[in-house]
């Protein structure tokens, strides 16, 4: 399951109606499924599809702090790996036949690529709404525990009463949104180095 977080003032409810409108078109259905802080879009090959084989894959979009989370599950593929081998298997027989197959070849392989095309409307619904994967800005502020003000990320003591912030100054991880602490190497949540 991959998962990122993004940043800004975005709902649930805004992700997956970009989810819908992109994918609710020819060989694909869409539906969603929740309430609004936390909603399931699913996506799938309409039953009975004339070419390409049967997909289906779950995004999960959840209100997170100043922001969402995105989960996008496992891909069921076995339909098109089916389908794949259906006209591997036409094509040994009568090369020929490979011409009749070639629009239920190309929605296999689009139906392969639908993980990266959920990614990519994902990643301009959120620029059109002004949000990402680095902090907003008030996680780019540093409470003070004693008197409550804010202070600006890497300042060591409080603008307002002179105390010590200490080392907690929040960053982001590029690749995924996860909040991670000052000294970290790796991501904690995906792994990447930082």
């Amino acid at each position: 399951m991959e998962r990122k977080i993004f940043h800004g003032n975005i709902k649930p409810v805004d992700l997956a109606q970009a989810l819908i409108g992109e994918f609710n078109q020819g060989n694909l259905r869409a539906q969603t499924l929740g309430q609004s802080d936390k909603m399931v879009v699913q996506i799938g090959t309409k039953p009975g599809s004339m070419s390409g084989g049967q997909t289906a894959i779950t995004v999960t979009i959840q209100k997170w702090e100043d922001g969402i989370m995105v989960e996008l599950g496992q891909q069921a593929w076995l339909g098109v790996a089916a389908s794949l081998g259906a006209s591997a298997l036409a094509a040994f027989r009568n090369p020929l036949s490979l011409f009749g197959r070639l629009d239920d070849i190309a929605q296999d392989i689009e139906n392969l690529q639908i993980g990266e095309r959920i990614w990519q409307v994902i990643a301009q619904t959120a620029k059109a709404a002004g949000v990402s994967t680095e902090l907003s800005e008030r996680l780019k502020r540093v409470m003070c525990v004693y008197c409550g003000a804010a202070n600006p990320l890497g300042e060591p003591s409080c603008v307002a009463c002179g105390a010590p912030l200490g080392k907690a100054q929040p960053n982001t991880c590029k690749n995924c949104g996860y909040i991670y602490e000052p000294g970290d190497k790796v991501c904690n949540h995906c792994h990447q180095a930082l």
